[in-house]
């Protein structure tokens, strides 16, 4: 009987696998072989850090911080080690983000009435141990930043990562826990499962110890959610288009849009994903992109070839997606050299790469007769997700306009879409954005619930 090599061979690196695995659990703080154990030990975590002082929980969050940024390069090429998506120079730069941007305690608040009648306080307080469902194009990232959120705010939380990401979450997670143990803190502040699997998602959204669901995915994640009975945040899908009307600084513009797409090969589900380009600035856009952005104008006959390549009768394929223009181009026979950042072309706005949420850097254009034409088109392109869009103008009254049809989440005006999320712009970093159940960029206060204190009568001494 003759030994299929080939079988055997394929045998040992799934042992080899399985093992790895269970090492890496043995090894790993918050890593369980159960969904229950794990949320049974976020529980009793849970209970330490509820009566934790501001400074404690804040020490934590320092830690987290300070071991992310030393672990930056590690988890960046990890995550695209693993999942195959995105670049690792980005990656890095995100991890940074999410360490000196994502809020901490600082983002509680305290209202305060005082009168004749009393003092009556509101005051954020944790739910307590809170599901999470994180994606595989920000795995990393995700963790590490609704951590630092759901700790702050006096919860613990248990992951169920995305399979195809689950070591670089594991790497995350550890991390975490460390961080919390080396200041004084619990174990298991942040929990997960080895194998994590659609049943052990479902055990997490149905158990009566997790009020909280905060989904970070696609839409049929969000949907499950929001079908589980529980209190649900859900981010989910988007289709960001960007506008250029004939006001804007064109050349300015062209790069500011490239730069956003190609920002970790366009998978961020704020990135620019198509242009809707009034049509007396469209060709000169066009020509910057081309010219000065390293862009690559595409046949219709790759664009052809392009389609059938990125999209599967059963969706997106996922070897595309988060990979570079030069790999894409690759995968269709056409050489381009390594300058070639991103994949542009023009066409009607039904097209399936404008139509549809890629996740790579292909950027096709939808030509509009004027601003109300182009914002037409663009609300059309966003489906409804209200998720995030993005405008180049020095029109007031055209930005006024799209914002309140588009009605997103984020809107950007004059810069690329990672402006956002505080990298080249004002404000804190997150990378769950909540546009479907309503909390838009979620933060520590995303993660708490409202409670009345009220003391009639007394502690008014005006």
């Amino acid at each position: 009987m003759l030994v299929n090599e080939n079988l055997v061979q394929e045998i040992v690196q799934e042992v080899m696998a399985k093992m790895q695995i269970e090492d890496d659990v043995q090894k790993s703080h918050g890593v369980f072989n159960d969904m229950n154990e794990a949320i049974a030990a976020a529980k009793k975590a849970q209970a330490i850090v509820r009566r934790m002082s501001l400074d404690q929980r804040e020490q934590i969050i320092t830690n987290i911080r300070r071991k992310t940024r030393e672990n930056a390069e590690v988890l960046a090429r990890m995550g695209v080690n693993e999942t195959g998506m995105g670049n690792v120079g980005h990656k890095i730069l995100k991890h940074h983000l999410v360490a000196d941007k994502t809020p901490g305690t600082e983002d509680l608040h305290t209202t305060a009435w005082s009168g004749d009648r009393g003092l009556t306080l509101i005051e954020m307080g944790p739910f307590g141990v809170i599901g999470a469902i994180t994606p595989c194009t920000n795995p990393s990232e995700t963790v590490i930043c609704n951590s630092i959120g759901m700790i702050a705010a006096g919860n613990t939380v248990v992951f169920n990562p995305h399979p195809q990401a689950i070591k670089t979450s594991i790497y995350a997670l550890n991390l975490i826990n460390e961080a919390s143990i080396e200041a004084g803190g619990p174990d298991n502040v942040a929990c997960t499962v080895a194998k994590p699997t659609l049943d052990s998602s479902n055990i997490m959204m149905k158990h009566p110890d997790i009020p909280l669901i905060a989904a970070t995915g696609g839409p049929g994640v969000v949907t499950a959610v929001l079908s589980s009975g529980k209190r649900g945040i859900g981010a989910g899908a988007g289709n960001p288009p960007a506008l250029v009307d004939e006001t804007a600084d064109i050349r300015k513009a062209a790069e500011d849009i490239v730069n956003g797409c190609t920002f970790d090969n366009n998978l961020p589900c704020i990135a620019e994903k198509e242009i809707v380009a009034v049509d007396s600035i469209a060709d000169q856009l066009m020509k910057y992109m081309v010219e000065e952005q390293g862009c690559y104008l595409a046949s219709k006959e790759e664009l052809d070839k392009l389609a059938e390549t990125v999209i599967t009768p059963k969706g997106l394929n996922r070897k595309c997606v988060g990979r570079d223009a030069k790999t894409l181009l690759g995968m269709i026979g056409v050489t381009v050299p390594d300058n070639i950042r991103c994949i542009v072309f023009e066409g009607e706005k039904e097209h399936p790469l404008i139509s549809e949420e890629l996740m790579m850097p292909i950027l096709g254009m939808v030509r509009a007769k004027d601003i109300d034409d182009a914002i037409e088109k663009a609300v059309w392109l966003e489906h409804g997700n209200r998720h995030s869009a993005h405008i180049h103008s020095k029109n007031i009254d055209n930005i006024t306009k799209y914002a309140k049809e588009i009605d997103t989440a984020i809107l950007v005006k004059n810069a690329p879409s990672y402006a956002a999320l505080g990298f080249g712009g004002e404000g804190y970093c997150t990378f769950t954005i909540a546009s479907r159940t309503g909390e838009g960029l979620t933060s520590t206060k995303s993660f708490t619930k409202s409670r009345r204190c009220v003391m009639s009568d007394s502690l008014c001494i005006r």
